[in-house]
Order: structure tokens, then sequence, then C-alpha cells
């Protein structure tokens, strides 16, 4: 059957959503994108796109758009609580890790969809459907019905079509909450990501958009509950507070903020099931993962490339559909785990931080590149080759 000449519907206008709905317009399909936002707009703060992810823009044909806005990454350096660095990886060599704003990624894969022939309807907000033998039927909020050749969904931690594919989630909450701030970037801030280390609590910060600004995003276990979503005011003295012990510049760049934001980190479960007839989902609604790998967007962006490729190899849908989840799945379960994994070993106490630290030390002079090759098997992968 392939996708040349069909109709596909893809519900939600975020990164995998729009990837997808580029591939599948590029191999020939009609797609039309359903966002329930009133306009695709500056949401969110800082990304980092590891090659794996940025193989998959290139194949797009939008290298040259995202290049130019996004920064590169000279490196990963781990420091310690004080500020002290524990290990430097350079990343030279290894392919473009890119550092940019949620919104400058979203705006370039929107061109690129338009340009590619999609049609992005704004303020469409699924409102449930139902899933048959022959497809999907799904009704909106405006009281409309669609039944979509393919319905493809694209919608996120929340999303409605994986609710109806597998069932309500039950997500559990980690112990930790995240907050995420923009600054204006001081002078001499390298173009490199920093982590900083410390008992029960990290946090990661890099420059954007040409040095202009600093993304700060830092994470701290606590017993309370915070809400989920990235849309949660933060306050920005509980913040400084619950990193006052850090050194380095870290108390100055919290001095300077403003405006945060505060979510919880909640462990969710990897879809079992992808797709049903006519009915595939990808991206944060088939495998939502914790943000301590930064491959949240990469995982959205290869699921969008070979769910469009695999379908377009296929004479069916359900052959198709059953390769693709045979693909991806194994591939996502291992990077949601080793995420889950880093958010440990960022805030060892006592000894134990004290000897892994000492470990990374000894390899920051005899093999820097030695832990960072450990992530061969993600950074190095291609779903387009």
């Amino acid at each position: 059957m392939g996708v040349n000449g069909r109709d596909v519907t893809v519900a939600g206008g975020g990164v995998a959503g729009l990837a997808a709905a580029r591939a599948l317009a590029l191999r020939g399909a009609r797609v039309t994108v359903l966002e329930q936002a009133p306009a695709i707009s500056e949401v969110g703060a800082g990304l980092q796109v590891s090659p794996n992810g940025g193989r998959v823009i290139d194949a797009l044909g939008l290298g040259e758009a995202f290049r130019a806005a996004s920064g590169e990454s000279a490196a990963v350096v781990l420091r310690d609580a004080a500020g002290r660095r524990v290990l430097r990886m350079a990343l030279a060599g290894r392919g473009r890790f890119a550092l940019v704003h949620r919104a400058d990624l979203i705006a370039v894969l929107e061109r690129g969809a338009r340009e590619a022939g999609v049609t992005i309807e704004l303020g469409a907000r699924v409102e449930a459907l139902t899933l048959g033998e022959r497809g999907a039927t799904v009704r909106m909020a405006d009281g409309g019905a669609l039944r979509p050749g393919l319905l493809v969904g694209a919608d996120g931690l929340h999303s409605r079509v994986r609710a109806e594919l597998v069932g309500e989630a039950r997500p559990r909450f980690t112990g930790q909450v995240a907050w995420r701030a923009l600054i204006p970037c001081p002078e001499g801030v390298a173009s490199e990501a920093q982590v900083f280390m410390g008992p029960g609590r990290h946090l990661v910060a890099y420059p954007l958009r040409g040095g202009r600004l600093l993304n700060i995003v830092a994470v701290e276990e606590r017993a309370e509950w915070a809400e989920e979503g990235w849309h949660n005011a933060g306050d920005p003295d509980e913040l400084r507070a619950a990193f006052r012990d850090f050194g380095g510049s870290v108390r100055e760049w919290l001095g300077r903020v403003e405006r945060c934001m505060l979510w919880g980190l909640f462990r969710h479960p990897v879809a079992g099931r992808w797709h049903a007839p006519g009915v595939a989902i990808l991206g944060d609604a088939a495998h939502p993962t914790l943000p301590f790998l930064a491959q949240g967007a990469c995982m959205a962006l290869e699921d969008a490339w070979t769910l469009a490729a695999t379908l377009d190899a296929h004479d069916g849908d359900a052959a198709a559909l059953a390769a693709w989840q045979g693909v991806r799945r194994p591939r996502t379960l291992r990077i949601v785990d080793a995420a889950t994994a880093n958010a440990r070993n960022y805030h060892l106490r006592g000894a134990r931080a004290a000897a892994a630290h000492a470990a990374l030390r000894a390899a920051d002079r005899l093999a820097p590149g030695a832990v960072l090759g450990r992530f061969d098997w993600l950074y190095g992968h291609d779903v387009t080759a």
C-alpha cells in the first residue's frame, strides 16, 4: 500500500508530529496536523539534539535551517557541587551535538512541514476517539468527526490516542522535581553542557541562541509531589534555597533567575502496544522518558522517520506497523532505562559519590573518551541509513 497518495492525520504539532508529517508528506502522503493550541508558539526551553536525532533532521532536508537555528556543543562537563571539574567529555569527531531552544526546533519543523504540503489546523483538539477494525473515528472538541485513513498519535505525555489504544497509564512519582529557567547568558560561558552533581540533586546549564540565553534545568529529590507539566510556575527563591550549597557559577546564575517553571517527574511505562488498525502512536505518547539523557526529542525524530519509511516499504499497514514497533520499542526501552540510571548517578551521596567522582577524575586524566564511548550505541545510531 505504501503512503503515496494516502490521507494521514497527525494528532499533535510538537517535535514528533511535525517531523512525522514532513517525513510522510515527502513520501507522497496528504497530511493534516491537528494541533490543539491556538498557535505553534514559544513553549518550553532548551533541548540537546545529539547526532542520532540530527541525522533525521538532515535526512528530512532541514539540516541547513536547523544548523542556523542552533548552536553546537563542544563537550559535556561533569562537575561536583562545588563547581570543580570531575570529567570533561569532548564531543569533537562524534557528530554534531546541538543546543537549541525548543521553539526554534519547532519553527524549523513547522516550516518544513508546510513546505512539504502539510496542512496544519490550529485550535483543533481531539475530544475522543473510537477504534475499530477499519481504523479510528475521531471526535473533535468543536463537535466535528473525522475518519482518517491513518491516524498518527503524536499527542504527547497525556495522549488521548494512547489512552484509547492501551488504557490510561499509571505514572509513578519519582520523588524528584525539576525547575526550568532561562537567563541572559553571562559572558564567557562556553558552548558546552555543564552538569553540577550534588547529594540528591543536580543542575544542568548550557547556552542557547548564539550565547544570548543560558538554559538551566535543576533537579531535586523531595518527598512532596509536584504537578506534572511544563506550565507550573515555580518560586525562584525556592530554587535558590534548594541549591544554596552549590558553588562555581551556579550561585551567580541562580541569582539572575526572575521566573522559573517547576514540575514533578513521573516514570511512565513504555506502551506495550503502539498500533491498531489505522492507528499508530509515537514520541512521548509511546515512550515518555525522564530528562536525564536528553533523548526525548531525538527519540521522537527517530520514530517519525522510521514510521514513514516502514509504512512506505510495506504493502499493508498491519505488517508495516508491526515491523515498526518491533524495531523501535527495544531501542526506546533501552534509552528510557539509561535515562533512569543517569538520575541515580548524578545524585550520589557520601562515600559512594566520592568513589564515583574519583573514578571519573581518573578517567578524565587517562581516557576521557572512554566514558562517552559507552553511549556509542545511542549517539552513533542512524535510523536513516
